[in-house]
């Protein structure tokens, strides 16, 4: 098979290109990125394609003052998919990401290759909706709401009609699209995969019960959930360490919740909650291994990678369907899944797993043998060489 790529960033595009590489199919990689990053990934350089004014443009634009709070992406992702169209040459398949392929599919399709548009959250519509939904909740002004905006919308519907097929990464995702009236033959579910050689456990250091969450500090993750079913679980000797950036609308829970830096409140007995800020892939491991238990409330997304990072490092799972997480554990086996929104429930499996820690042992050696024997990027790439295969031979998944 000749398949080309077209990813506006990295996402999983990288490690999508690596495989397909690995496996012969690689024709070309075209990214905004530097073509040294592509190169990290074992991607050949001389079958990269860089477009670095997107990144120029959008990195650009983000750091203006009092423009950045205006920022539309609409622009900046046309400009690249027209580009990326230009790129293209002789193939079999072209895979092209959500919101910046309608140009790049089409020119595809002229030139006779078939579709994979790749999406990696859920349904537009259904994101969009959920995210009111909830800024609703909390009463969020509209001025900043971060909300697809309508021109995005229109185009991504349009590539979800003219794609060939739709790759997304979980079982919620696929629901979202068949509620949308997405025919469900259009549609291939092909989780992500994890880095089994940099996630891995090293020993704990203490015994404290370390609750641990990596990702946006947003309302679309759920972190203020977090925050509260953590806070009102009161347990002794028991630690919540936040990992990532910090959105403005978080802000007032962490005061609310009396969140911390990151210096260790080491001899306390009182729950304490400690935020690292960002923290650099290469040192995630370490701070997976020095917890108890992973836990993620997302609203919404497609499948988030921290999950099976951190079943890799031995950790069981709490988390929520909208995570993509039932994708990974089996609810009561490598973890738990709850229902979005539901504090109690949170409450009540951090307590389970804080007064049988045996039972938390147990889970996360579970969810380490989940995680080792079925996602990892090698497998992922395994599923996707079948599906490609299927496209192009014209065969119904």
């Amino acid at each position: 098979m000749r398949i080309i790529v077209s990813v506006p960033g990295r996402f999983h595009g990288f490690e999508l290109a690596r495989e397909l590489q690995n496996r012969g199919h690689l024709t070309k990689l075209v990214t905004s990125y530097p073509k040294s990053e592509a190169e990290k990934y074992g991607v050949p350089k001389e079958k990269i394609c860089s477009i670095l004014l997107k990144e120029i443009l959008q990195r650009g634009w983000k750091k203006l003052p009092f423009i950045k709070n205006w920022y539309n992406p609409y622009p900046v992702m046309e400009f690249y998919d027209r580009l990326a169209a230009g790129y293209l040459s002789e193939g079999d398949l072209c895979i092209a990401f959500s919101g910046a392929g309608l140009h790049t599919m089409r020119k595809a399709k002229k030139m006779g290759m078939k579709t994979v548009l790749e999406r990696g959250s859920t349904h537009i519509e259904y994101q969009r909706d959920t995210l009111r939904e909830e800024y609703d909740i909390h009463g969020v002004p509209l001025a900043k709401r971060d909300l697809p905006r309508p021109q995005i919308i229109a185009k991504e519907l349009k590539e979800y009609e003219e794609a060939d097929r739709i790759a997304v990464p979980s079982t919620f995702v696929k629901r979202t699209f068949l509620q949308k009236g997405i025919p469900e033959e259009k549609l291939m579910v092909n989780p992500y995969g994890v880095n089994l050689s940099s996630f891995r456990k090293v020993p704990k250091e203490d015994n404290v019960f370390r609750v641990i969450f990596a990702g946006g500090m947003s309302l679309r993750k759920g972190v203020h959930y977090l925050l509260q079913g953590f806070a009102e679980a009161n347990l002794p000797n028991s630690e919540l360490v936040l990992l990532g950036g910090m959105n403005e609308e978080l802000k007032s829970f962490f005061k609310k919740y009396g969140v911390r830096g990151s210096t260790s409140q080491g001899g306390r007995t009182s729950p304490v909650i400690r935020y690292m800020g960002h923290v650099p892939q290469r040192e995630l491991h370490k701070y997976y291994s020095q917890a108890s238990v992973f836990a993620i409330c997302s609203i919404e997304e497609g499948l988030a990678l921290v999950q099976a990072q951190a079943m890799a490092c031995e950790l069981p799972l709490i988390c929520t369907p909208n995570t993509g997480g039932e994708e990974l554990i089996r609810d009561g086996q490598e973890g738990f899944i709850i229902p979005i929104r539901d504090v109690d429930a949170l409450k009540e499996k951090l307590t389970y797993l804080y007064e049988h820690p045996e039972v938390c042992h147990v889970m996360g050696q579970r969810a380490r043998e989940r995680a080792r024997h079925g996602f990892s990027w090698q497998e992922y790439g395994e599923r996707a060489e079948r599906f490609y295969e299927h496209i192009i031979s014209g065969y119904q998944l």
